[in-house]
Formats: C-alpha cells, sequence, structure tokens
C-alpha cells in the first residue's frame, strides 16, 4: 500500500481570531469569547488571556478571577460559520478528501495530489498562506502519514505553526512522546498508565498487549496502536462535491479587461487539471466567473452550460464580456469555476398530499 500523506489543520484561538481580526484593537488585550454575566462559559479565548490560565470551558468568574483585565465578547456563531465556510472552501480546493471535525478543524487526505510538487508540506504551507492572505486568520497544520499523528503534529506549534512527522520519523517521535498525548488519554487513564510505570509511548510500547487488554478493554489495543504511531482510520468525507474552481489573487493589481483576458487561458488550463483529477468526472450544470476589484468588491456570474465536458477560454469569454462593464478597471482577483448537476436530487415535483 502507497505510503498516505495526511494533514491536519486547525485554527488558531478560532472565535477569537475572526473577533481580533474584525476589530483590530482587541489584539491588544486578553480576550474572552463568551464568559460575560453571572453564569457565562468562556467559549474560546486568545493566548494573551491563556497566559493568564483562563481556558475554553471555563466559567466567566473564575476567568476574570485569574485575568482582572479580560475583555470579554459575546458569541457571534453566524459570524463564525461564514468564516468555517472560507476556510474550508480553501482546503478543498486542494483536494476533495477532506474531513472537518469542527469549525475550525479538519484532515486532508492529499496522497494522491499532484500538485505543489505532491508535497504534503509544500500543501500545508501554501494552504497556510492562503487562509492568512484570504480569510485573514492563522492556521496551523501537521503533516503525518496517518491521523492520529497529523493531529498531534497540528499542536506542535502553536499558534501560527507547521510541524511535520515523516515516515521515517515516526518510531523516533513516538518513544518520548507523554501518553497524555494520546486521544482519548484523560487523567483517569494518565493515572493508570502511571501506575504501570508508564509516562511515555516508548514506555507503552514495553507493556504486553494482554496486560494492556485486561487493564482498559477495547482501549488498550488502541492505546498499543498509537503507542507505536499506527492509525489507519480512512479521512472520511461526507460532503459530495458541488463545484470546483481556481482562483487568483495578483500580487500588482490587472489594470483593464485586457490583462484579464491575457490571463485567462492559464486559469482555464488550472481548472481543466483539476477537473481530471477527480476520479470520477460528473456532468458539468454551469459556469461561472468570478473578479474582485481593486476596491475589494467582488463580483460573480453564472450560467448554465450543460453540453459542455471540458470547458475552454471560448466558453468563459463570453461570461467575462458580460460581467465586466467597466473594461479599464483594476482587478485584485479573477477565478473561474463550474458547478456541477446534483443527479440526486429529485427531477420531478413531489406531491405536497396523496
Amino acid at each position: 500500500m502507497a505510503q498516505r500523506k495526511i494533514i491536519h489543520v486547525d485554527c488558531d484561538c478560532f472565535y477569537a481570531a475572526v473577533e481580533m481580526r474584525d476589530d483590530p484593537s482587541l489584539g491588544d488585550v486578553p480576550l474572552a469569547v463568551g464568559g460575560e454575566g453571572g453564569r457565562g462559559v468562556v467559549t474560546t479565548c486568545n493566548y494573551k488571556a491563556r497566559a493568564y490560565g483562563v481556558r475554553s470551558a471555563m466559567p466567566g468568574g473564575e476567568a476574570r478571577r485569574l485575568c482582572p483585565g479580560l475583555v470579554t465578547v459575546p458569541t457571534d456563531m453566524a459570524r463564525y460559520r461564514a468564516v468555517s465556510k472560507q476556510v474550508m472552501a480553501i482546503l478543498r480546493d486542494l483536494t476533495d478528501l477532506v474531513e472537518p471535525l469542527s469549525l475550525d478543524e479538519a484532515f486532508l487526505d492529499v496522497s494522491d495530489v499532484s500538485d505543489h510538487k505532491g508535497s504534503a508540506t509544500l500543501m500545508a504551507q501554501y494552504l497556510r498562506q492562503r487562509v492568512k492572505d484570504e480569510v485573514g486568520i492563522t492556521i496551523s497544520a501537521g503533516v503525518a502519514p496517518n491521523k492520529f499523528l497529523a493531529k498531534i503534529a497540528s499542536d506542535w506549534k502553536k499558534p501560527d505553526g507547521l510541524f511535520v512527522i515523516r515516515p521515517q520519523d515516526v518510531d523516533g517521535f513516538v518513544q518520548g512522546l507523554k501518553v497524555e498525548k494520546l486521544f482519548g488519554v484523560g487523567q483517569v487513564t494518565a493515572g493508570k498508565l502511571h501506575g504501570l510505570g508508564v509516562t511515555t509511548c516508548g514506555d507503552l510500547q514495553n507493556i504486553a498487549a494482554e496486560v494492556l487488554l485486561e487493564k482498559f478493554g477495547k482501549q488498550g489495543y488502541r492505546l498499543r496502536e498509537m503507542a507505536f504511531g499506527r492509525d489507519d482510520r480512512d479521512v472520511v468525507v461526507s460532503r459530495i462535491a458541488k463545484s470546483v474552481s481556481v482562483e487568483r489573487t495578483f500580487s500588482q493589481d490587472l489594470p483593464d479587461k485586457r490583462a484579464c483576458e491575457s490571463v485567462m487561458a492559464s486559469l482555464v488550463a488550472d481548472l481543466n487539471l483539476r477537473l481530471n483529477r477527480k476520479a470520477a468526472r460528473k456532468p458539468i450544470h454551469k459556469l461561472f466567473i468570478k473578479i474582485r476589484y481593486s476596491d475589494f468588491s467582488t463580483h460573480t456570474l453564472e450560467r448554465v452550460r450543460e453540453q459542455i465536458r471540458e470547458p475552454g477560454l471560448e466558453d468563459y469569454q463570453p461570461l467575462l464580456d458580460e460581467l465586466v462593464t467597466d473594461t479599464g478597471r483594476p482587478v485584485r482577483l479573477l477565478g473561474l469555476g463550474v458547478r456541477f448537476r446534483n443527479d440526486e436530487s429529485p427531477v420531478m415535483q413531489l406531491r405536497l398530499f396523496d
């Protein structure tokens, strides 16, 4: 079996990061999202607050006692969901094999991705840079041969970090790894392991499988597998890809429509490369085009085009002509994409009553 390449990405103090992005004055103070009033609980806090011992799930009163200068803001889930959607869209631009674990973290299986020289490390760097540039928050990433190690790696250099565990590094890495870092090991399990003289995965490797099964039941097997850095779980995709797109943000604005036309061919080529990577090519339903001007206003246009198998420059030119009415306006970003027909949706209208 070919060596798997898994990336785990985790947004740094996500809710707080969104608040600090939208109100930069909050970046200079210890900040908690949630935890206002007598009974409120902190949902997330920034790293300045963490330095005082403030943690998520802590009652607001306790957080303020630890950090008298704590600033609290109410949670705004609709805004966090919108930002999460942006981040996930960037991840899915790289591969369809994305498994979100929550609004702010996800696994990606990039084993078969050929972009970025096929290097998962370069892919992780690319994703981190895109999220920083386009969303305005930082993410930490871990790269490893499996999900368990990738998740540990993403936490290794937080915040705004990247840590890579190569296949040849796994044995050395797990030897010194504290058992508290293992998934599912809380205070009680850690206490039992310490009672066996086990503080690291290296120690855990020396405990007989029968002893672990007797002490911990089914969890004993999982503990042993993790101690050796083994994890054969797949990245589970629950979402069917509805579209594929490519976009480019220019370091210097394109001066006018003619300049946009000059880069369209390479965007179409990138789009078809990405379409060809999809294992089963689905029928195209629509083509769309997206433009962000130098003043950051963004405009999109989509048109039904069901006869197209492999979109070409000539298919997108009419959309560009229709969308760009002011031909001399500088352009910051240009994107192209396709939406697939949803064959799962019912074609006939269902009757309300029988």
